[in-house]
């Protein structure tokens, strides 16, 4: 038996756009009635069977919250498996990658918490733009190669946007 439709799970249609709230409410009801903890008395079985369906459903959840790993099973679950690994061939986007990590390098050695707020402010802008792009051409097939460099660059962005967090919060103590 295969793993059932993340987005069947939550009874969702496959969208890239969702209401994340409603998603973790679904979540939030779909994990009680599938918590471990409530099968402590149940057989073996049943508990591994609890413990799997448990960690199904939080496997579903951090795909679907996240909108890079959202954009690459849709991509996905659409005939269009992206490998982990890939050269990319985005001249205009790797200029960028260079120029927002040496900008963060730059943020680093001076310690500028003001200069890592604005620069959070521009990756996440720069987010909600790319997560547009993509929930506009993600499911014409004519688009596929574009829906697959934008995941790459929401990919990118995503560890970007951590590195900045972690950045932030030594900067804070």
């Amino acid at each position: 038996m295969g793993t059932p439709c993340h987005f069947a799970l939550f009874d969702l249609r496959p969208s890239f756009r969702l209401d994340l709230d409603q998603l973790a409410s679904r979540y939030r009801e779909l994990a009680r009635a599938v918590h471990p903890d409530r099968f402590a008395d149940a057989s073996e079985r049943e508990q591994r069977l609890a413990l799997e369906q448990s960690a199904g459903l939080n496997e579903a959840y951090q795909t679907l919250k996240s909108a890079p790993k959202r954009a690459r099973y849709l991509l996905a679950i659409g005939g269009h498996e992206v490998p982990q690994e890939v050269t990319v061939h985005d001249p205009e986007f790797l200029m960028q990658q260079m120029q927002w990590r040496e900008e963060l390098e730059d943020l680093q050695d001076s310690a500028d918490l003001d200069g890592v707020a604005q620069f959070k402010q521009r990756v996440k802008q720069a987010q909600e733009q790319l997560n547009e792009s993509f929930a506009s051409c993600w499911d014409d097939a004519a688009q596929r190669e574009q829906a697959e460099r934008l995941m790459r660059r929401m990919q990118f962005l995503d560890k970007l946007s951590y590195e900045v967090r972690q950045l932030e919060e030594r900067l804070d103590d």
